[in-house]
C-alpha cells in the first residue's frame, strides 16, 4: 500500500469554494477508483487555512489511475484560483 499526505493552504476567504471543488472530486474518487481505499480531506485545528488530504491506495497502479483521472485534473484547475501556495505532497510505503 501507498500512502500520500497532501497539505493545501487555502487563501483567506476560499475555503468554502475549496471545500466544495474538494468535496465534488472525493465523491468521483470514491466511486471510481477502487484502488483509492482512504481519500479523506481534513481541516486543521490549529491552523484555519490548512488542509491535509490523507490518502491510501492499494499500490502503485492505484495511485497513478487517481493522478491521471480527468476529474482530477480538472479539479485541481478549478481548485487552483482558491490556493496560497502548492500543494506539499507526501509519499509513504505501508509497513507491513
Amino acid at each position: 500500500m501507498i500512502g500520500v499526505v497532501a497539505t493545501i493552504t487555502v487563501q483567506d476567504g476560499k475555503a468554502a469554494e475549496f471545500e466544495k471543488v474538494f468535496l465534488d472530486l472525493a465523491a468521483k474518487v470514491k466511486a471510481n477508483e477502487p484502488g483509492a481505499l482512504v481519500y479523506q480531506l481534513t481541516k486543521s485545528r490549529a491552523e484555519p487555512n490548512t488542509y491535509k488530504v490523507l490518502e491510501l491506495y492499494a499500490n502503485e497502479d492505484a495511485l497513478k489511475a487517481h493522478g491521471g483521472s480527468d476529474y482530477f485534473r480538472a479539479a485541481g484547475a478549478a481548485m487552483g484560483p482558491t490556493l496560497a501556495g502548492r500543494p506539499e505532497i507526501e509519499y509513504l510505503d505501508a509497513v507491513e
